[in-house]
């Protein structure tokens, strides 16, 4: 069969290149996976340290596609169809993935010599933005010599926007507007990037957001946002233009006062004009590198390593304005890292791969 023909040739090109070779099948939805492909990062010929792709396909039986494999590369994000919160089961018994998802994850169990990237135990606290949360409570005091540190931001979870003690307890969690609010559930499921900036506490009230959810500071940092990217050993970042100041957010053109502004994160995200946020994109660039200390970030990066035991990650971080407090906003697994250049990111790539897999079957 058609399907079938990149497991043959990937088979033909081992046998010529010999046991060093790895064959890496992957599975991910099909517009993450063009997009890598594009960048060169899925060859099908041996990279320079003797990996070698082929994608699984979940239309063909799966058995027969992994044999042979010596390991599998995921995107079990992709393939959620549900997640049940409400559940007071363990995390890993409260989501639901695809029939194909589902089989591949039996295999693995019952081939333990194949080795995965990530194992799927590894990737269950980044689906859940309360595990998330309390990850990052966890973080030392990395504090430098200019006091500056680095953290989670505050958060309070709820189950509705209509308890009678939202004030007390948003109080008790060191929350003041304006607040973010985000979805419990962090990816996967359809309304999982539903949002909304609330500039009052009144506001809470019938609010648009799926719950259970996550109450967040939201944290004035000049629109600018850095994209960390930890690809095994190595630690890359990007800059990008964020959502503006909360003063800001109030003046956009065609809002209404402080009504809550509801937005999807995957789509549009609340932006300013230059002269709004304070500049052109220079001087955003010039005052982003002054206010950032890498080293502080890089540092908590690989404590995020060793904690969630991922491969490939990132994280995102905001600098507070006032305090210069570093905040971990969000934290996701197997990010497409494009922002960084391709002649730099894959070859990295590649290496957290073959490294993973070399201390999986070492440990």
């Amino acid at each position: 069969m058609l399907g079938e023909l990149p497991l043959t040739i990937c088979n033909l090109i081992k046998k010529e290149s010999g046991n060093d070779v790895l064959k890496v099948g992957y599975i991910m939805k099909p517009s993450r996976e063009e997009d890598f492909a594009k960048r060169g990062a899925f060859p099908m010929r041996p990279t320079q340290n003797g990996l070698c792709f082929v994608p699984l396909i979940f239309k063909l039986p799966l058995a027969s596609q992994l044999k042979g494999i010596d390991l599998v590369l995921h995107k079990a994000t992709d393939e959620i169809v549900s997640f049940n919160l409400n559940s007071s089961s363990e995390l890993t018994e409260r989501v639901t993935f695809s029939e194909g998802m589902q089989e591949l994850k039996r295999y693995l169990e019952h081939n333990p010599q194949c080795c995965v990237i990530d194992p799927f135990d590894k990737v269950y606290p980044v689906l859940d933005r309360l595990e998330i949360q309390n990850l990052l409570c966890g973080l030392p005091d990395l504090s430098t010599k200019d006091s500056c540190k680095i953290r989670g931001p505050h958060h309070l979870k709820v189950d509705t926007f209509n308890e009678p003690e939202l004030i007390t307890r948003l109080s008790e969690a060191n929350l003041s507007p304006p607040f973010i609010v985000k979805p419990q559930v962090a990816c996967g499921v359809a309304d999982a990037h539903s949002m909304a900036i609330v500039f009052k506490v009144e506001d809470f009230k019938d609010l648009k957001v799926p719950v259970p959810a996550i109450i967040q500071e939201y944290v004035d940092h000049s629109s600018t946002l850095y994209k960390f990217y930890v690809l095994g050993e190595k630690v890359f970042h990007a800059v990008k233009t964020s959502i503006p100041n909360g003063d800001m957010l109030m003046k956009l053109p065609g809002r209404n006062g402080q009504q809550p502004l509801l937005f999807d994160s995957l789509k549009s995200l609340p932006t300013a004009t230059n002269s709004q946020s304070g500049g052109d994109d220079g001087s955003i660039a010039k005052t982003s590198a002054a206010s950032l200390n890498i080293d502080l970030v890089n540092d908590a990066a690989k404590w995020l390593s060793k904690r969630l035991g991922l491969t490939v990650f990132g994280f995102d971080v905001v600098v507070q304005d006032e305090t210069r407090d570093h905040v971990i906003v969000d934290v996701n697994y197997l990010p497409s890292f494009k922002e960084v250049s391709d002649d730099i990111a894959i070859p990295a790539f590649w290496r957290a791969i073959r490294r993973s897999y070399e201390l999986r079957r070492t440990n």
